[in-house]
């Protein structure tokens, strides 16, 4: 009998649930949070993407790069990034990532290659660009992965770094994670080309389309991405189609869209997608994903008790770590 070989080791796969179940419950509980009135500033939740994070930043090496949206929770723990850290920040606290001063759109960790969620659309383009030339002028093999949103897309920024990165071979995943609306407006409505994958053909690099709701098709699309980008042959431009299930930020009465529409859209849920492949192909049994799910509430709960119990920054570094 022949021996079944998995696409993904099967650690590999309960990690990969582990943070999808992680990205839906932190989201969940942010939605609570700030209806309570604690958390600062505006948020936007990653809730029904969970699957587009989770399949690139599997792809990468821990020593890799990603630059991040305003919707970047996902991204961030998709890459490792410490929840109570993400959660302190949230909630203003010093014990935050960017010390309270940075909330929700602007959290960032270095150390772990997360160059920095980014309010403006579009932000990270630059960034994600120059980390690819820094990794390609060191010899590193790094590579970084640009997540921006279909809005993005049509930001000149994208079309200035793509050429300069295609030109130079740099190792940058341009990653489009088209949710179908920015802000209000719909991509049928804002994208000439019904395609945004056929831009690519404008630098001559590749464009790829795939499942943003399929973990593992993303993941095979960015680990192919990535091997072509160590291997010298520069840029891709990956479009991963995907929807948010809840509004653009927390309290968008979301006028834009039907309730038929999510629907349709949450019957196509990520999470459950690759519960039910767990489960048929016995990769993990029902016990071991509710174990995975019980942990994680627990994480999400002590995260935020964590921030609870966080001092508020003092007033004397007021100036520190700031930028201009």
């Amino acid at each position: 009998m022949a021996v079944k070989v998995l696409p993904v080791a099967r650690a590999t796969m309960l990690e990969m649930f582990d943070r999808l179940v992680t990205i839906r419950k932190f989201g969940t509980r942010v939605i609570d949070l700030f209806r309570e009135g604690v958390i600062r500033g505006s948020t936007h939740t990653y809730i029904g993407m969970e699957a587009s994070a989770v399949g690139a930043c599997t792809a990468l090496r821990p020593d890799d790069y990603i630059t991040s949206t305003h919707r970047g929770h996902g991204h961030c723990i998709s890459k490792g990034g410490d929840v109570r850290l993400m959660m302190a920040e949230l909630l203003g606290k010093a014990t935050g990532y960017c010390k309270g001063k940075g909330g929700s759109m602007h959290i960032a960790d270095v150390d772990m290659g997360i160059l920095g969620a980014n309010g403006i659309v579009g932000g990270g383009m630059g960034i994600a660009t120059g980390a690819a030339l820094s990794a390609k002028m060191r010899n590193t093999g790094q590579v970084c992965v640009c997540f921006f949103g279909e809005g993005g897309n049509n930001q000149g920024a994208l079309h200035e770094n793509a050429n300069l990165a295609a030109i130079w071979k740099l190792p940058v995943l341009y990653f489009c994670e088209n949710n179908h609306y920015a802000m209000s407006m719909s991509v049928a409505r804002a994208t000439a080309v019904p395609d945004i994958a056929t831009r690519a053909v404008a630098y001559d690099i590749p464009g790829v389309n795939v499942d943003g709701m399929d973990v593992l098709a993303v993941f095979d699309a960015v680990s192919k991405a990535a091997e072509r980008a160590r291997a010298g042959l520069g840029p891709s431009l990956i479009v991963a189609t995907t929807y948010r299930f809840e509004g653009h930020n927390i309290g968008d009465p979301q006028p834009y869209r039907t309730k038929e529409e999510i629907e349709q859209w949450r019957q196509r849920d990520a999470i459950e997608r690759f519960r039910k492949y767990l489960l048929s192909e016995r990769i993990a049994t029902r016990e071991e994903t509710d174990k995975v799910e019980q942990a994680v509430d627990q994480r999400i709960e002590d995260a935020i008790e964590f921030a609870r119990q966080s001092p508020e920054p003092d007033l004397s570094t007021l100036e520190e770590d700031v930028y201009a």
